[in-house]
C-alpha cells in the first residue's frame, strides 16, 4: 500500500479539531472526504496526532539527568511537576519552565524537559491540571480539561512556578520560561504577570492583550510557523505593542511549516530543519539571558 499523501486541508482540519470548534466524529467526517475514504482516513488519522511512543529522545534514564516527579506549591493548592537537572552539574544553574501543549504533561514535554536539561538548565515542566486531579491518558480528555481550566487560576499557577525556581536550591535565582501551542500563550500571558521572569521562549502561542504588553520585563523571543493563519493573525498587533512599550523581544518565523512543527511525534507536522534552528535559537536565548549576573 502507497503511504498516504497528507494535504494542507488535512493538517489545518485536525487544528480545527484540536484547538477549535470540530468535535472527533466531524473531524473524521471531514478526513473521510478529504482523503476519499474511511480507510484512507483511519490511516491518516494517527499521522496527524501525536504518537506518544516516539516522544522519548532522552531515555528517563539516562546518566547524564536527575529527573524526577515532584510537588510544589501552586497559587491555592499544590502543583506537581517533572523537575530535571543535570547529574554533573557543578554549581548554581539557571532554571527554565517548561510548559506543556494543550495535551498536558504528556511524555513528550517529560523529554523536552529532559533535553533543556542536557542543554545545562534546571528544568520544571508543570502540570497544569493538577488542579484537576493530573493529566489523563486520554489525550481528547486532556484537551477537553485544559479548555475548561480558569484562566486566572492558571496564570496565577505559573506565576507561582517562577517563585518556587527563584528559591529552588540548585538555581542561580534567574528563570525563564519556553512553551508550545497553548503552552506558548501561557508563556506570553506570564510574562504579563510575572515581572520576575527573565526570559520568556513562545513556539506558536496566542498572544496577550496589545493593552497588557507594557507590563512585560522579560526578554521575549517569539517562534511562528508560516502556515499557521490562525495563531500568526496577532503578531503584528503583538509586535506593535512590544515596540511601541520598549520591550526586547525577536520574532522568528519559520516559512512552509504548520502550528506544532517541533514536536517530532506527530509525523505530519513536524519539520527538522525548522525545529533544529528554532532550538538552537532558544538555547543561546536561554543560555544569555539567565547567566548569573
Amino acid at each position: 500500500m502507497n503511504e498516504p499523501v497528507i494535504t494542507q486541508a488535512m493538517i489545518d482540519a485536525y487544528d480545527e479539531y484540536t484547538h477549535l470548534t470540530l468535535d472527533r466524529r466531524r473531524f473524521m467526517e471531514r478526513l473521510t472526504a478529504l482523503a476519499g475514504s474511511a480507510a484512507a482516513a483511519a490511516v491518516i488519522a494517527p499521522m496527524l496526532a501525536a504518537n506518544s511512543a516516539k516522544a522519548e529522545m532522552i531515555a528517563a534514564t539516562d546518566e547524564r539527568i536527575k529527573g524526577e516527579d515532584i510537588t510544589y506549591p501552586g497559587a491555592e493548592s499544590d502543583m506537581k511537576g517533572y523537575l530535571v537537572q543535570p547529574a554533573d552539574a557543578s554549581g548554581k544553574l539557571p532554571t527554565v519552565i517548561v510548559i506543556h501543549e494543550n495535551r498536558g504533561l504528556n511524555p513528550h514535554i517529560r523529554d523536552v524537559a529532559r533535553r533543556v536539561a542536557l542543554e545545562g538548565f534546571v528544568a520544571l515542566a508543570p502540570d497544569f491540571l493538577s488542579p484537576d486531579g493530573g493529566t489523563p491518558d486520554d489525550e481528547d480528555r486532556a484537551r477537553e480539561m485544559i479548555g475548561a481550566l480558569d484562566a486566572q487560576e492558571t496564570n496565577a499557577n505559573a506565576v507561582a512556578t517562577v517563585a518556587f525556581l527563584q528559591g529552588h536550591e540548585a538555581g542561580n535565582g534567574n528563570v525563564g520560561a519556553i512553551g508550545f501551542c497553548w503552552g506558548g500563550g501561557l508563556v506570553n500571558r506570564l510574562a504579563v504577570n510575572a515581572p520576575e521572569l527573565d526570559a520568556g521562549v513562545a513556539y506558536y502561542g496566542s498572544q496577550p492583550d496589545p493593552a497588557d504588553v507594557p507590563k512585560i520585563e522579560a526578554a521575549m523571543l517569539l517562534h511562528y510557523a508560516g502556515l499557521d493563519e490562525r495563531i500568526n493573525a496577532g503578531i503584528e498587533a503583538y509586535r506593535k505593542a512590544l515596540t511601541e512599550s520598549g520591550k526586547e523581544f525577536t520574532i522568528h518565523m519559520y516559512e512552509g511549516v504548520n502550528h506544532a512543527f517541533n514536536n517530532d511525534t506527530s509525523a505530519a507536522r513536524y519539520d527538522k530543519a525548522a525545529t533544529d534552528l528554532a532550538w538552537e535559537r532558544t538555547i543561546a536565548f536561554l543560555k544569555e539571558k539567565l547567566a548569573s549576573s
